[in-house]
C-alpha cells in the first residue's frame, strides 16, 4: 500500500477471503457520481484530489466506492486519517461526511480493479449471506480499492464489502 489506513482501520482482507470486520467510525469527502458506476472512481479523482491539497490533508488509503444505486448512482470517498480532521474550504462539488462504526462482511481481492471483478466478488459474498442467515444487509455494497493508479494490474489490492448485522 502507498499510504497509511485511517486510525483505527483493519488491515486489508487476504485475497479470496471471506471474513466479518467491524470498523470504527471514520470521517471522509465525498464525490457523488451519477450516471455509469464503472466510471464513478475516474469522475471523482479531481475533485477529491484538489479537495485534499487545497486543504494540506495526507493522502490514505483506501479509496472507497459506495453503489447507493448500482449504475446509476455512486459515492466516491478519499477517507481522512482521523475522524476529527476539519478542512478549511470545501469546495461545492464534495461533501464531508462521517461514517458511523460497521460490521461488514468483506471478500479480499488481488489484480485489476475491474467491473467484472466487483460483480463476480459481490456474488460471492451474496453467496456466503445466503448460507448465514443470522446476518441481515445493512446498506448497498462498496469497494475499497488500496493501491494507486501506478501500481501494475496484478498487485491492486481492494476488497467488495457489504454491511451487515446480526439479525
Amino acid at each position: 500500500m502507498s499510504a497509511s489506513l485511517p486510525q483505527g482501520f483493519p488491515q486489508p482482507t487476504e485475497a479470496n477471503i471471506i471474513e466479518v470486520k467491524e470498523y470504527p467510525q471514520y470521517r471522509a469527502v465525498t464525490y457523488t457520481h451519477t450516471g455509469d458506476s464503472r466510471m464513478a472512481t475516474r469522475a471523482a479523482f479531481d475533485p477529491l484530489y484538489q479537495h485534499i491539497s487545497s486543504n494540506q490533508i495526507a493522502m490514505t488509503t483506501p479509496v472507497e466506492a459506495r453503489y447507493v444505486k448500482e449504475g446509476e448512482q455512486t459515492e466516491v470517498s478519499f477517507l481522512y486519517s482521523t475522524p476529527d480532521m476539519t478542512p478549511q474550504k470545501i469546495d461545492s462539488q464534495v461533501m464531508v461526511r462521517d461514517t458511523l462504526p460497521m460490521k461488514v462482511v468483506s471478500i479480499g481481492i488481488q489484480g485489476a480493479y475491474s467491473w467484472e471483478s466487483y460483480e463476480q466478488n459481490l456474488q460471492k459474498l451474496k453467496e456466503w449471506l445466503a448460507q448465514h442467515p443470522e446476518y441481515e444487509v445493512v446498506s448497498p455494497p462498496r469497494r475499497l480499492l488500496y493501491n494507486s493508479p501506478m501500481t501494475p494490474e496484478d498487485l491492486k489490492r481492494s476488497e467488495v464489502q457489504i454491511e451487515i448485522k446480526l439479525k
